[in-house]
């Protein structure tokens, strides 16, 4: 469903947010976050429920990551309240991150490590037993198809390898809630129907996924529901039909943004004429020698 964007303000000192829904897997209300005289969040509520396939998709600079930082408890926000399964992410941080799977990026992991090295000190790191975790670790690389490489350091790993295993360390402690950016970039066509399979297997065991993702149609394909930010605010959001309004997303997306204009012609591009170079203007002559004779 739409909802309107106001001009970017500054909350008040004694600003108080609506009250959280303890229901949803996550209940944001009123965030900001501001950095210098950027406003990067601007009092944005949302709510994702228990068991969605949750999209978050916005234009660069719109709020998404600053957005995801602070609901999952790496940045804290300058006023409002996010509550991850009815729990203050601020008032109980560490019981926050054990219901939730955070897919880091590929500069945020340790890649001289091994693959299966780095899924198990993710899951020591989380409290867990070597055994179990060993287990789980094995099981995460034959589900990612990374077996002949379990033993090879992630620093060797293609890009799409190396997103597969930074998706198996946010599931290494089976959270009640994933959190990923672009999880299929850079994945061949092959690993991301694979991936697909688990998240979707994933929901429909009560898991809720929240991808943050630039590409519409694999959103509107994969994703029961989706929120489009924009300038720090959440420009519409809703189930992907309503949301869409009866549109491809793609188009619906561009009309809740703005900001696309019409084609600029690149006469130069196409075999055009260069500006510095009339139609008309005949090639230069070559210079002469002081013999009369072209020079070679």
């Amino acid at each position: 469903m739409t909802q309107p964007l106001h001009q970017p303000s500054v909350p008040p000192a004694a600003y108080q947010p609506a009250a959280v829904n303890p229901t949803m897997a996550v209940s944001i209300r009123g965030l900001f976050k501001r950095y210098d005289q950027k406003i990067a969040v601007n009092g944005l509520s949302l709510d994702i429920p228990v068991g969605s396939f949750y999209g978050l998709v916005g234009p660069n600079g719109a709020g998404k990551t600053t957005t995801i930082n602070m609901m999952t408890g790496m940045l804290k926000p300058d006023a409002g309240v996010v509550a991850i399964l009815g729990l203050n992410v601020w008032q109980d941080v560490n019981a926050v991150k054990r219901l939730i799977g955070l897919m880091p990026q590929p500069d945020q992991i340790f890649s001289s490590l091994t693959g299966r090295q780095l899924l198990v000190y993710s899951g020591m790191l989380r409290g867990m037993p070597r055994a179990e975790v060993e287990s789980r670790a094995k099981d995460l690389l034959q589900a990612f198809d990374l077996v002949e490489a379990a033993d090879k350091a992630v620093s060797e790993y293609s890009s799409g390898m190396t997103k597969k295993i930074c998706l198996a360390t946010a599931m290494i402690h089976s959270p009640r809630i994933l959190v990923l950016d672009e999880p299929f970039e850079a994945v061949d066509p092959v690993s991301s129907a694979n991936i697909k399979d688990i998240l979707s297997e994933y929901v429909s065991t009560g898991g809720t996924v929240i991808i943050s993702s630039h590409v519409m149609s694999m959103v509107q394909r994969m994703c029961t529901h989706v929120a489009v930010i924009n300038h720090g605010q959440v420009a519409a959001a809703g189930t992907v039909e309503q949301v869409a309004a009866g549109e491809d997303l793609d188009e619906r997306f561009l009309q809740l943004v703005g900001g696309r204009h019409g084609a600029m012609h690149l006469d130069w591009l196409n075999g055009g004429t260069s500006p510095q170079q009339p139609a008309d203007a005949q090639p230069a002559q070559p210079p002469r020698t002081p013999q009369g004779g072209a020079q070679a």
